[in-house]
């Protein structure tokens, strides 16, 4: 008798799961058989691209404003002093390193800030 009530109980545990999981959306589909079925949709994991890009883009921005306004020697030489240092300033100098968008952003803006 108890074992039949474990079988039960897992049977019901089964069927809570499969429906917390249809809760979050499902996908119906009629099998050859005619029978419905309906899964679970999938989730993957959201990535908010467009906030990624603008992050991305910002920090381009500041390291051309900060460039501009160092100017290319003295920023090189400040990041020299920083790729020196212990293993986070030279992560840092890493990221700070100019890329191409960062200097041509800095070529146009040294023109406004002097």
């Amino acid at each position: 008798m108890a074992e039949i009530h474990h079988g039960f109980a897992r049977r019901i545990r089964r069927i809570d799961v499969k429906h917390a999981r249809l809760e979050r959306g499902y996908v119906g589909r009629v099998r050859g058989d005619g029978l419905i079925e309906f899964k679970p949709r999938r989730r993957l994991p959201a990535i908010p691209w467009r906030g990624l890009l603008y992050l991305m883009l910002g920090f381009a921005f500041f390291k051309a404003v900060v460039i501009a306004h160092l100017g290319t020697v003295t920023y090189e030489e400040r990041l020299a002093r920083l790729a020196a240092g212990h293993a986070l300033e030279q992560a840092g100098a890493y990221i700070m390193q100019p890329d191409p968008l960062s200097a041509t952003l800095a070529g146009h803006l040294a023109r406004v800030l002097r």
